[in-house]
């Protein structure tokens, strides 16, 4: 059996609902307090064992590839001025520890589509696919409780998370067929962003994918889907008729950072913790939530 060692960040999207900051700003820069948002994810997927990152960039992304690499004249200011644990954290985005490579998506067509240009990258290898909108934590990092799953099952498996019902159409949902054993389901059909009415169940596919090579073959020859645009969900349902796909549900917390709300909540959650901050945003929340009160009387 083939290592998972390889990982795909998909960040050619154009970040919309962040406008106007992500108009020369990619969204996946956009920081939790103090880190970018990729950074994250590079760091979920060092602590799973991944030694080898693509990024999927598109135009107006390449502060992604100036966060990573080094900065001499920065580094050299810290230095000179004794600023050592600033400096620690500016040699820590360089040497994070994994190899990271990009490519640019010229036109956004879909995940599928992004995806499909990591072929030559992957090989005939199994690999992992990482969303920047998803942030989750856990015991276990996410994606290594997939490869974990990958090393029993020897097959694809994707991320799944409960979700209110009326939440269910701005996801990919899986049809559950049965569970295997506890957490880990056998999948009869992946449907993209089903109307509430006509959803198989409430597992909506989260931003984590553990994928074989035999998905670029399916890729190639995907039609577009909803919103006329490469779905990497309905290739992913072509792959289950020939070989088994698996769910495995999350029950860590997941933070979405897809949006203005869960960004906002997820940088509050995130300072809550952060020990340079942690104190006194909790004071001031504090104070907000007695004047909120007094307001709504």
């Amino acid at each position: 059996m083939q290592k998972v060692r390889k990982a795909i960040i998909p960040a050619a999207g154009l970040g919309t609902r962040f406008l106007p900051a992500t108009k020369a700003l990619a969204k996946e820069m956009l920081p939790i307090v103090d880190k970018p948002t990729i950074q994250f994810i590079v760091e979920e997927a060092r602590a799973s064992g991944i030694e080898d990152i693509l990024i999927i960039e598109g135009k107006s992304k390449r502060s992604i590839e100036d966060h990573f690499d080094s900065a001499p004249e920065l580094e050299q200011n810290l230095a000179s001025k004794k600023k050592t644990a600033m400096l620690k954290l500016v040699q820590d985005t360089t040497d994070i520890g994994v190899n990271l490579f990009y490519v640019r998506q010229p036109h956004p067509n879909g995940l599928g589509d992004a995806i499909s240009l990591a072929k030559s990258f992957v090989g005939n290898e199994p690999f992992v696919v990482m969303l920047g909108d998803d942030l989750m934590t856990d015991k276990v990092p996410l994606t290594k409780q997939l490869i974990n799953e990958y090393e029993k099952t020897h097959a694809s498996i994707l991320a799944v998370k409960r979700v209110p019902h009326d939440e269910v159409s701005a996801y990919g949902v899986i049809d559950p067929e049965s569970e295997t054993e506890p957490g880990l389901f056998n999948v009869k059909k992946f449907v993209e962003k089903p109307a509430i009415e006509e959803a198989p169940s409430d597992l909506a596919i989260i931003g984590r994918y553990l994928l074989t090579p035999e998905i670029f073959e399916i890729l190639d020859h995907q039609a577009p889907g909803k919103g006329n645009e490469i779905q990497l969900t309905d290739a992913i349902d072509t792959l289950n008729q020939t070989q088994r796909v698996f769910a495995h549900e999350f029950k860590g917390k997941r933070y979405d950072v897809g949006n203005k709300f869960g960004f906002v909540q997820t940088t509050i959650e995130y300072g809550l913790k952060h020990p340079e901050v942690k104190d006194e945003l909790r004071q001031y929340i504090l104070e907000v939530a007695q004047r909120l009160t007094k307001e709504g009387k």
